[in-house]
């Protein structure tokens, strides 16, 4: 071997002890501009955030349309959960990933107009509607919005939202509105930006129950008078879901006597489940998404302990059946106090948001590995703030509306 070739055998071995060194990684600057998208849009969504703090070239992959559409082609994110409480002048979110509480920018449309309240929310965006039936849809993230056409004004008893993921972007709202038993739905469609004519619902003939619409009054152990009918709070008035059976897309509503109704989109039909518990006992009922199914989150009083139990309606049986149960434990603390549950599914978890005029706690409920676990008391900047309920959201930077 010559000395050139000497030398560069020497500096070859070199380099490969100084690239073992550095635990065989390479430097990200190294990388191409789309390879350097790529790798940077898999982060957490809060790590995008800070790229721009980085360096002048992360700042510029952050501001770039390519990476917004890199962004786009990851098929989910953790959830984050937006916050509604008394207070409508902050937009508070709880950071899944984090595991903490953060502030948002408030959207424009809502520092004109506290009066619009969320009421639906799909992939990175949520529904906001107003007493005047204005709807607006907004990505919370970059504060973006959209005003919906105004549709007529009729008894909506549910609003739910699908989106399609991707670089093209699109977003349906439904809305399940009537009097029982002539009930119909109309969908807006983002692309056509227009929403559709009126499609009547009948009722299933399998179905032989009437809707219960009237409140019944009954006196509880206490020997208070107490109505069947449902007091929800004004953001989970119209709290409902949307599951997908055998192709079939079926939303689920809380009728105002706290029966679920299911309404069948594809077949054009709806029927009424069974009632969870007898109709002469004292509850808070809540329905969400989880895992794909329709779960009824129920809180309940039995022989002095309160129990929160969750269930799924077997069409088969035409029965409910136990899912699980919070541990007992947890749940006596919420004895007595008339805590009011309101409740929301982001994929395979569960948030429980409890509240009363003497406690508030937000318990999230794992239902892969069966865990339920306590979220902290929000604390921003030395200011407690306390939740009613709350809607999820993936927090996607690419999304437009």
């Amino acid at each position: 071997m010559d000395g050139h070739d000497q030398w560069a055998s020497r500096m070859s071995r070199k380099r490969k002890f100084e690239y073992l060194e550095n635990d065989g990684t390479l430097d990200l600057d190294d990388l191409n501009q789309d390879l350097l998208e790529k790798v940077l849009s898999w982060l957490p969504t809060s790590a995008l955030f800070r790229l721009t703090s980085v360096c002048k070239r992360w700042k510029s992959v952050a501001d770039s349309t390519s990476f917004k559409l890199a962004c786009s082609e990851i098929p989910s994110r953790q959830p984050w959960f937006f916050m509604v409480g008394s207070c409508l002048d902050k937009s508070v979110v709880f950071d899944s990933t984090e595991s903490k509480w953060k502030q948002l920018s408030h959207p424009s449309f809502l520092r004109k107009d506290l009066g619009f309240m969320p009421v639906a929310s799909s992939g990175g965006l949520i529904c906001f509607r107003n007493a005047s039936g204005d709807f607006i849809v907004s990505n919370p993230l970059t504060g973006s919005f959209r005003e919906l056409p105004h549709t007529e004004n009729q008894t909506i008893h549910a609003i739910v939202m699908q989106s399609s993921p991707g670089p093209y972007h699109s977003f349906e709202v439904v809305l399940v509105c009537g009097e029982f038993p002539r009930l119909s739905f109309k969908t807006f469609n983002s692309a056509l930006n227009r929403w559709d004519g009126h499609n009547p619902l009948s009722k299933n003939q399998e179905d032989s129950g009437e809707i219960e619409e009237d409140a019944v009054y009954f006196l509880s152990k206490a020997g208070n008078l107490v109505a069947t009918n449902m007091l929800r709070s004004p953001s989970k008035q119209y709290s409902s879901v949307m599951t997908i059976k055998n192709g079939h897309e079926i939303v689920h509503f809380l009728s105002s006597s706290g029966t679920v109704v299911a309404c069948d989109l594809t077949s054009k039909c709806f029927s009424e489940y069974p009632r969870l518990l007898p109709i002469c006992l004292e509850y808070s009922v809540d329905i969400v998404e989880c895992g794909g199914e329709m779960i009824a989150v129920v809180l309940s009083e039995f022989f002095e302990s309160a129990s929160l139990r969750m269930w799924r309606y077997d069409e088969g049986n035409r029965s409910w059946q136990q899912v699980t149960a919070m541990p007992p434990a947890m749940a006596h603390e919420f004895y007595g106090k008339k805590v009011d549950i309101n409740c929301l599914g982001a994929g395979d978890r569960i948030l429980i948001c409890l509240n009363s005029s003497e406690l508030f706690r937000y318990i999230l409920y794992d239902s892969i590995g069966n865990e339920w676990t306590e979220l902290p008391s929000c604390d921003l900047k030395g200011e407690v703030i306390e939740f009613m309920s709350a809607f999820s959201f993936e927090p996607r930077i690419e999304v437009s509306v």
